[in-house]
């Protein structure tokens, strides 16, 4: 097979326009009414998503880099510039996805059947059902983090200042990036150096005299978090691994988050972080005892756009 015959159709990532937003909350009203069995879980979620952002002074969203090579990646910005959250926490594939899509020649839609060993030899990488041209990221990211450690040459910085200056100077309104710096909403990524960004810029650092100090980033969820020790906190937490246990490990210090949502397919049986529930982490303090929770089990990329259509 050619490779212009395995890349023929572009992922778009505009977020849903207002008739699907409305089409998905009259979807939310059935499933209220027919109840189970995720279906009764989603509306409840609805609820707990209105209220929580309503009331909470603290309004986390995490997420798992995957979500941001599909075209979720314009809606997660658009939830952002909206002000519906003010605190990110992610892993450093979304700002290698987010960087990529936003200056590489883009996505392509694929199957997850496709034969891996024919995609190596015509250069494209797989996620899932996500093909992604060797073009499209690793000389992207590398060439955008190079210039971008030039410019910061001598300084001593955090990961979210980095972040800042990249949605600075991205110009595509479908980036989280620049969602996130036009709303001052800091990203934190926890696990910085797993990922094409923070390997480049600790190569980068190295060449340009960079200190990048990952200490400023907890610092300020530290301040975040007991600044706010007497008002509420929600989080909306979608996958699992380590952006949904910074959350809630964070939350614990102010005595834990009060509405909590968790979008996953993890199971909970074997005993990980990705797959333990919301009641689990009352035990913990990590949800308080008279939280507002669920958990929701289904694929992210079809139980967020309706999810989110509440808040609209």
């Amino acid at each position: 097979m050619r490779r212009e015959e395995v890349l023929r159709d572009k992922i778009i990532d505009d977020p849903p326009s207002e008739a699907v937003l409305s089409a998905a909350k009259n979807l939310i009203k059935y499933y209220d009414q027919i109840h189970g069995f995720m279906a009764g879980h989603l509306a409840e979620a609805a609820e707990i998503l209105k209220e929580g952002v309503a009331e909470s002074e603290l309004r986390f969203l995490s997420f798992t880099g995957n979500i941001v090579s599909t075209g979720l990646r314009g809606l997660i910005a658009k939830l952002i510039r909206d002000g519906h959250f003010n605190v990110i926490v992610s892993t450093t594939g979304t700002v290698d996805h987010d960087i990529a899509k936003s200056l590489g020649p883009g996505y392509f839609k694929g199957k997850f059947e496709l034969d891996d060993l024919m995609l190596r030899d015509l250069e494209i990488h797989r996620l899932g059902n996500i093909l992604v041209p060797l073009e499209s990221y690793g000389p992207v990211v590398e060439t955008f983090v190079r210039e971008l450690m030039q410019e910061v040459k001598g300084r001593k910085i955090s990961p979210s200042e980095l972040l800042f200056l990249s949605g600075q100077k991205i110009r595509d309104e479908n980036s989280i990036l620049k969602a996130a710096y036009e709303r001052k909403v800091p990203i934190i990524i926890p696990g910085f150096y797993d990922g094409s960004f923070g390997t480049n810029a600790l190569i980068y650092s190295r060449l340009n005299k960079v200190e990048i100090d990952l200490s400023q980033d907890q610092k300020i969820l530290e301040d975040m978090v007991f600044e706010s020790s007497n008002k509420k906190s929600l989080a909306l937490s979608i996958g699992g691994g380590i952006s949904k246990h910074h959350v809630i490990w964070w939350n614990q210090f102010k005595g834990g988050l009060d509405y909590a949502i968790y979008l996953t397919t993890a199971p909970e049986y074997d005993g990980s972080l990705s797959g333990a529930q919301t009641r689990e982490a009352i035990s913990w303090g990590k949800l308080k005892k008279r939280a507002k929770h669920v958990v929701v089990y289904g694929d992210a990329t079809i139980t967020l756009p309706i999810l989110a259509s509440v808040l609209y």
